[in-house]
């Protein structure tokens, strides 16, 4: 069986683990702390906290922006359930949008119809590692911060809706020139098993907010809020005579490991010469493969303005009904692939549907997910195998179409 996703573990990163669990350091430590400076010289962005999940990431800096009870955040309907989820737990309202028809993105002028006044926050998704159009999103929030309601110092200090983005695929994708964690206020990266770039379960906030905010500050806070609200972590409290400590807050407790840092670090240094590298020739090869037949949508990975990083390869099969492309997913499967879909949209959800969502009125996002089937794309994907998967595909088209 062709497996859909799995993770790059070899040889150098389990050395690189074997050395940490030996280093008498495993916790949040100097593996960690070296990771997130190593990401923001990557990004280009002005400060990077790595927590144990992009969700944690996604909550923690809606409750540092005050999100709450009657509060509304704008998000497409064509996403994971953890952009949707992080803002039920804040006791604030998801508010769904519909996505664009050509790139499965949100798409901006919906947005501009969702904001009103009770709207806090904007999460665009950078769907299969594709980014967003965030100069005409970032130009959005701008353009209604006349209507903007400020509830706390730090909404009133930003003046405006926060663009906090949900980049948990897009890790090393471009947009104008930049990397995806400087696009936009704040973008928070997934580090899951499945991601290009994985540290077994982590994710990262890029902060990136704009003048008037001092970043590192904000990181300081952040990082009492993700540890029980204890103003030192275990490596400060290591040095001599500084063992005592407080607790500020209620806070959480979602911080990344240096056993999972060791992994991102060895991730990380080889990630544009080879990881990257590696992905695109992939996705190139199954769009060389496929091109020819009609029925067919393949997906767009680059154009002159931004470029993916090849996190999913989002096949859609023109003029199909739901029936058939789960007809079509289980003749794959026979075949011996191993194939997705992304994503069951959010709204279609049975706790989301008990609360008066409807996934038809969103009808680009139910037309784009009956007809998508995610291709496998990993770095230890051979080429025999691609071609094995672009005839399986074929073949079961041709005995459902």
């Amino acid at each position: 069986m062709i497996p859909f996703s799995p993770p790059r573990i070899d040889d150098k990163i389990c050395d690189e683990v074997v050395k940490t669990l030996k280093s008498g350091w495993i916790t949040t430590g100097p593996r960690t702390k070296l990771f997130e400076k190593k990401i923001s010289a990557y990004c280009g962005n002005k400060s990077t906290i790595c927590l144990n999940s992009a969700t944690a990431g996604l909550e923690i800096m809606l409750r540092w922006f005050g999100v709450g009870e009657g509060d509304e955040v704008i998000l497409p309907a064509y996403t994971y359930s953890a952009t949707a989820n992080v803002v039920i737990h804040c006791g604030a309202t998801p508010i769904f949008v519909d996505v664009n028809a050509g790139d499965f993105n949100i798409s901006v002028s919906e947005i501009e119809k969702a904001i009103n006044s009770k709207t806090k926050v904007i999460m665009p998704v950078d769907f299969g590692g594709l980014p967003c159009d965030y100069d005409e999103i970032n130009a959005l929030a701008v353009k209604k911060a006349n209507v903007f309601k400020a509830s706390n110092p730090v909404q009133e200090k930003l003046g405006r809706i926060l663009i906090l983005s949900d980049s948990a695929h897009s890790f090393g994708a471009t947009y104008k020139g930049k990397k995806a964690g400087a696009l936009t206020d704040v973008s928070v990266f997934s580090f899951h098993a499945v991601k290009n770039l994985t540290t077994a379960e982590g994710g990262a906030v890029a902060l990136n907010l704009p003048e008037g905010f001092n970043n590192e500050e904000v990181y300081s806070l952040l990082c009492i809020k993700t540890l029980h609200g204890q103003n030192k972590d275990a490596l400060a409290k290591t040095q001599i005579g500084n063992w005592k400590y407080d607790i500020v807050e209620a806070g959480y407790k979602c911080n990344m490991t240096d056993i999972a840092a060791a992994i991102g670090l060895v991730e990380l240094e080889r990630y544009d010469s080879d990881t990257l590298k590696r992905r695109k020739e992939i996705a190139s090869l199954y769009s060389e493969l496929l091109a020819n037949d009609k029925r067919l949508e393949l997906p767009v990975f680059k154009n002159e303005n931004k470029e993916s990083c090849y996190h999913l390869y989002p096949l859609r099969i023109k003029g199909i009904t739901e029936e058939q492309r789960d007809a079509i997913m289980q003749h794959i499967f026979a075949s011996g692939v191993s194939v997705n879909v992304h994503f069951q949209p959010v709204p279609g959800m049975s706790y989301y549907k008990k609360l008066g969502y409807d996934v038809k009125n969103y009808p680009v996002t139910l037309d784009n997910y009956q007809r998508e089937i995610s291709l496998p794309l990993y770095y230890d994907l051979s080429n025999d195998s691609i071609k094995t998967v672009a005839k399986a595909v074929l073949a079961a088209l041709n005995k459902v179409c």
